[in-house]
């Protein structure tokens, strides 16, 4: 068995694909009818398609879970998020110097970044 990939459940695609896009560099691969792949195995699903596909309300954002990333320029990553245009809301907020950034993205999916 071989696992191909992490879906998070999105409330809005487009703003979704922009975040995962400008911060992480994660490319569309694939976007219909509510589903868009991601380059390194994320699929994002809009939230409608995710209740109507199990019959139940989707707790998006729950903290259940953790998207983990490495990267090696740490400094232009914080470069990065002080740039974004949206407000970003932060478990462990990027210091100088440090090798540990957390962050939620707009959906609340909690996300880790390490020093590779």
């Amino acid at each position: 068995m071989k696992l191909k990939n992490i879906l998070i459940v999105v409330s809005d695609m487009e703003r979704a694909k922009q975040f995962y896009h400008e911060l992480f560099g994660l490319d569309v691969i694939l976007d219909q009818e509510g589903n868009a792949v991601l380059t390194e195995g994320l699929v994002l699903q809009e939230k409608t398609v995710w209740e109507e596909a199990v019959g139940q309300k989707s707790v998006v954002g729950n903290a259940g879970m953790e998207l983990y990333f490495e990267e090696t320029d740490m400094a232009g990553f914080r470069d990065k998020l002080r740039e974004y245009p949206e407000k970003i809301q932060y478990l462990t907020p990027p210091a100088e110097g440090e090798e540990l950034i957390r962050l939620y993205d707009p959906d609340g999916h909690l996300i880790e970044i390490r020093k590779r």
